[in-house]
C-alpha cells in the first residue's frame, strides 16, 4: 500500500462540506473532501482533526467510517470518516473555496475522480 490519507466528510445541517482544490496545476477547481496525509507516528483519526484545523481553521469530532479503502492514484489509499465541526467557522485556508451542498447538489460540482465514489457513499449517510 501506497501513503495514507484521510478525508472528512463535514456534514452540518444535512449538507455537505465540498472544498475546492488549489494545487496541484491538474487537479485545480476540482472539488474534494478536505483532509491530507497521515504522518508517521500519527493516528488516522489525529490526522483528520490536524488537517481539519490546517486546512479549515476548524476543530471536528470524527465520526463514524465511510466505506473500506478508496484507492487513489499512485498506489495511495483513501479513508474517510463522517466528522462534524465543534468549534470554527471553516475558511478555505489551502482551497480556492468551500461550498455546503445540500442532497440535491451534490453532483453539481466537479469532484476529482478519486473522491466521486465516495461522495455517493456519503449521499447514503445523508
Amino acid at each position: 500500500m501506497g501513503r495514507l490519507v484521510v478525508g472528512a466528510a463535514i456534514v452540518r445541517d444535512g449538507r455537505l462540506l465540498a472544498a475546492q482544490r488549489a494545487a496541484p496545476p491538474e487537479l485545480r477547481g476540482g472539488w474534494e473532501f478536505p483532509g491530507g496525509k497521515v504522518d508517521e507516528g500519527e493516528s488516522e483519526h489525529e490526522a483528520l482533526v490536524r488537517e481539519c484545523a490546517e486546512e479549515l481553521g476548524v476543530e471536528v469530532v470524527v465520526g463514524r467510517r465511510v466505506g473500506g479503502d478508496w484507492p487513489l492514484p499512485g498506489g495511495h489509499v483513501m479513508r474517510v470518516w463522517l466528522a462534524s465541526i465543534a468549534a470554527g467557522v471553516p475558511y478555505p485556508r489551502e482551497h480556492l473555496a468551500l461550498r455546503w451542498l445540500e442532497p440535491y447538489e451534490l453532483y453539481k460540482v466537479a469532484w476529482i475522480a478519486a473522491d466521486l465514489p465516495i461522495v455517493a457513499a456519503v449521499e447514503e449517510l445523508l
